[in-house]
């Protein structure tokens, strides 16, 4: 029975409005930029303390940043559901701002979160990572002793101020494997390096730093080593020895106190999460930070917690990559192995990158199509066979891996962001593929799909775009829209017209 398509036009029309309006709505209504960069650069860092209550009061202090050189705080909010909560300058102890939290009782597993607002300011000034330490007296004996004594007498000799004898103090203590070995077993590196300082009469501590990367979650704080010589300070990477703060590299802990100290609970487990924004500097300036929207209508991502936010940032995307394989499957007439695998593939290649991912993906394949051709003699249940693909494949990336980490080709350790499933059904399919219509298929569709997944990811990776799909969610119904009307679309693909040149020759 056919129906009329009067229901048809009107289900994508009304999804063009949609997504129109909503789009301009979020522009008009709250300023948010058509393009990348013209507004200020804002970083939202969420802390999540995660940790299990004993069932008594519990108390949790945790370390927080405040304004320093190159980044302004602009805002911050807490998520702490019961708890009482305090913000505490306790620069006199040498322990900064902290956030508190207080419960009477509490039971079981507990998470808190505490969340900042960092803008990039050249200009922005922190005078309290700056103060100095004072220098402590350092007794040590025995051997330890002899080994500290003989570590800073050779770096002394080979530096001329404070930063070139910590610089050196680091490469000795590099050197110097079996010494190093011993020290660190009564304490950290760090610990032993800001010893050898303080006896040399140089002011210097740790420092606990965020290397901000845009929709990173879980990550760690790193140490760092903090060098003073008179009003000027100097930061230090405490195994390499390299000077200066990379950039995009925010001081979180900057006194040396305790990152996270918890009473009354175990297991503690901290974790950040970050994400960049772009913010308009009206509504910046006017509000004096950027809080979650609280407008229903302001329907966004930032209204999600950070961790969320950054798993969306590359979901949002996927939408496009569809879009793409469906337009050059249907019009152009491409032909892929699998429907949307090259949209998998593309994700794949923004968290590997270009190269690296090519090169991993041809070398995996191949490899399993050799792996899957034995195991077709074997006379395997299907089952069975895709789960010895799958186990390959993992064998495969991990040896990749390892092999690649031992050359110092760190970028092949990326390699694992291939989706495992998805590349073992390739190996499946291609490989059924050539037994059933040769190698000629194969080749077909495997170049294909890689070059659809190019396409795809040359297209989901550009700024502009990443920044249209997370900011505007109204452009969700606009790709629906057009997936729609291509769907709808039943001429001839472009790539069957090669078929009429020779009827084109014989009229004329």
């Amino acid at each position: 029975m056919k129906t009329g398509r009067g229901p048809f036009y009107l289900l994508v029309t009304l999804l063009l409005i949609t997504g129109s309006l909503l789009t301009a709505y979020r522009y008009a209504m709250f300023d948010v930029p058509w393009m990348p960069g013209e507004k200020r650069q804002i970083w939202s860092v969420e802390a999540q303390v995660d940790f299990i209550a004993l069932g008594e009061p519990v108390k949790v202090s945790l370390a927080i940043p405040d304004s320093q050189p190159g980044f302004e705080r602009v805002g911050e909010r807490t998520a702490s559901p019961g708890y009482g909560l305090a913000f505490v300058e306790n620069n006199e102890n040498n322990h900064g701002r902290r956030a508190e939290w207080s419960i009477r009782e509490a039971q079981g597993r507990q998470t808190l979160y505490y969340q900042v607002e960092m803008l990039v300011d050249p200009d922005a000034a922190g005078a309290e990572t700056a103060v100095e330490p004072p220098i402590s007296r350092v007794r040590l004996d025995g051997p330890h002793a002899t080994v500290v004594n003989l570590i800073l007498e050779r770096a002394r000799e080979r530096s001329a101020d404070p930063y070139t004898l910590t610089r050196e103090l680091i490469h000795e203590f590099n050197r110097q494997s079996q010494s190093a070995s011993l020290l660190t077993q009564m304490k950290p590196r760090g610990a032993w390096l800001v010893d050898m300082l303080h006896m040399a009469g140089i002011p210097a501590r740790e420092v606990q730093a965020l290397n901000l990367e845009d929709g990173r979650r879980r990550q760690q704080v790193v140490n760092l080593l903090q060098v003073f010589e008179g009003e000027n300070y100097q930061l230090f990477d405490m195994h390499s020895g390299k000077p200066g703060k990379q950039t995009n590299q925010l001081l979180w802990e900057y006194y040396s106190a305790p990152l996270l100290d918890i009473v009354g609970g175990r297991n503690s487990r901290l974790s950040f999460s970050m994400i960049e924004q772009e913010v308009p500097v009206n509504r910046m300036l006017e509000e004096g930070t950027f809080p979650a929207a609280q407008n229903l209508l302001d329907f966004s991502i930032h209204s999600l917690p950070l961790s969320e936010q950054a798993l969306f940032k590359g979901i949002l995307l996927i939408p496009v990559g569809v879009l793409i394989v469906s337009l050059l499957r249907i019009i152009v007439g491409v032909r892929t192995s699998g429907t949307f695998m090259p949209v998998l593939i593309a994700m794949a290649f923004i968290q590997t990158s270009l190269l690296t991912g090519l090169v991993g993906f041809i070398l995996i394949v191949a490899a399993g199509l050799m792996i899957r051709s034995y195991l077709s003699r074997l006379n395997l249940l299907l089952v069975a066979r895709i789960s010895a693909v799958i186990i390959s494949v993992i064998i495969m990336i991990a040896a990749f891996s390892v092999l690649s980490y031992q050359l110092g080709l760190t970028e092949g350790l990326k390699i694992t962001f291939f989706p495992m499933i998805i590349l073992a059904w390739t190996i499946e399919r291609m490989s059924i593929l050539w037994e059933e219509e040769g190698p000629k298929e194969v080749l077909t569709q495997g170049g294909g799909s890689l070059m659809v997944a190019l396409f795809a990811y040359l297209v989901m990776s550009n700024d502009v775009v990443r920044h249209l799909t997370f900011n505007f969610l109204g452009l969700q119904f606009l790709f629906m829209a057009l997936v729609l009307l291509i769907g709808n679309y039943t001429g001839y693909r472009l790539l069957e017209l090669r078929r009429f040149q020779p009827m084109l020759g014989e009229r004329a």
